[in-house]
């Protein structure tokens, strides 16, 4: 996985020495449920999703460019959901103390851009639970097509109602001044 920079941002492969960042979110309770996943308990815990980010070699660590903290994660998964197999999902999670400045939106832009225009893909899926509003409107900022609800097997809480959602190149492309 190759590094991305932002304005804000380095979008980069994930490193051990993150795994204290990562347990500064991890390890709260506003964060994690809303992705499917239990707080962590203890650093440990967060070192050994850290090595799997690392061996996976698919998700991304956001890392600030001005005091370059790792802030969240961004990663696009080859997966199925549901009755749809074979398919790309994005998957992302955010430092709630970073909500709301554009970060995530900068983060995902990017990954879209290298997704659909280096890595030359042309459809890509995102599910956001029932609960997570925040999601929701972020989904709705890129004109992500919902096309279905289902009920989605999370890592620590069982089935949970999820919309899932679909974006291509060409929608993608339209809403960007750049691209037209």
């Amino acid at each position: 996985m190759k590094e991305i920079e932002t304005k804000r941002l380095i979008l980069r492969p994930f490193k051990m020495s993150d795994a204290k960042d990562v347990y500064d979110y991890a390890k709260r309770d506003d964060v994690g449920p809303f992705a499917g996943w239990k707080p962590h308990k203890n650093l440990n815990e967060t070192k050994d999703i850290v090595k799997g980010f690392i061996e996976k070699d698919e998700v991304y660590a956001l890392e600030l460019k001005d005091n370059h903290k790792v802030i969240g994660s961004l990663g696009i998964h080859y997966t199925s959901i549901g009755d749809l197999d074979n398919i790309y999902e994005l998957g992302y999670v955010l430092h709630p103390l970073y909500h709301r400045q554009g970060i995530m939106s900068e983060a995902i832009d990017t990954a879209l851009y290298d997704f659909f225009f280096h890595k030359k893909q042309d459809l890509i899926y995102v599910g956001h639970f029932i609960e997570n509003a925040a999601s929701k409107h972020l989904i709705g900022k890129f004109n992500f097509e919902w096309i279905k609800d289902i009920d989605y097997q999370s890592r620590d809480y069982g089935l949970k109602q999820s919309k899932i959602y679909q974006l291509t190149k060409l929608n993608y492309s339209l809403n960007r001044e750049d691209i037209k």
